[in-house]
């Protein structure tokens, strides 16, 4: 299989299907199209034949085949991969993973938007203000330390629903957004994060993401350069 993905600085829809990949050991090959969007890119040129919604990440097989979206991604990884805990075993749990995933994909949209995830810079100053200054910000990092609160004490940790998951790869670039910008969160939510970050996927994901040495403008509210 091949996973196309964007900057891996930048690209927190990229990060969720990679990490997951990696962390189960699967074998893929990694094709990252840089977020160049200028006429006559790589983007340009590679993109359309891979994906109809001309976005990463894209799943693809030897076949052609591809799968596009994060969680589409997810269960098809989780169909050709039973022997994999992808997903939790128990019905319930499973349903309950799925959930959280499904309200990160469509949820938490000033969070996202107010904190892009940006592996190599630190913004704790203007997390600080923009915590101070935005209450739907305050918001949805309240509801996401509930939700995880929530899913720490039911399993008992370290991961959501105990072992690393598709669940766990989804929230992994929110691990990046509160880290990079300072956002508070309670003592669970705060360990949880730091356990996340300390992941095997994740630290060998943001170590490449270090190496990119790539500027992209329009993914820099922030900063102008480097």
């Amino acid at each position: 299989m091949k996973l196309y993905i964007g900057n891996k600085n930048y690209s927190s829809w990229s990060m969720r299907s990679g990490v997951l990949l990696a962390a189960f050991g699967i074998p893929f090959e990694e094709v990252m199209l840089r977020f160049d969007f200028s006429p006559g890119s790589d983007w340009h040129r590679i993109i359309p034949g891979v994906s109809p919604t001309k976005r990463v990440p894209v799943l693809v097989e030897d076949d052609g085949f591809a799968v596009w979206d994060t969680l589409a991604i997810a269960e098809y990884v989780a169909d050709r991969h039973p022997e994999h805990a992808i997903w939790p075993r128990a019905p319930k749990a499973r349903a309950r993973a799925r959930s959280l995933c499904a309200e990160m994909h469509a949820g938490f949209t000033r969070l996202r938007t107010v904190c892009p995830m940006n592996i190599e810079a630190f913004f704790p100053d203007i997390g600080a203000k923009l915590w101070a200054e935005d209450e739907a910000l305050r918001a949805d990092v309240a509801r996401l330390a509930a939700a995880w609160s929530d899913a720490l004490a039911a399993s008992g940790g370290p991961f959501l629903f105990g072992a690393f998951g598709a669940v766990d790869a989804y929230f992994a670039p929110v691990a990046v957004r509160l880290s990079r910008f300072g956002l508070p969160v309670p003592e669970a939510a705060a360990a949880y994060r730091d356990a996340l970050l300390a992941h095997p996927a994740v630290e060998d994901w943001v170590a490449e993401a270090l190496r990119e040495q790539h500027f992209v403008p329009e993914d820099e509210p922030y900063r102008t350069t480097r």
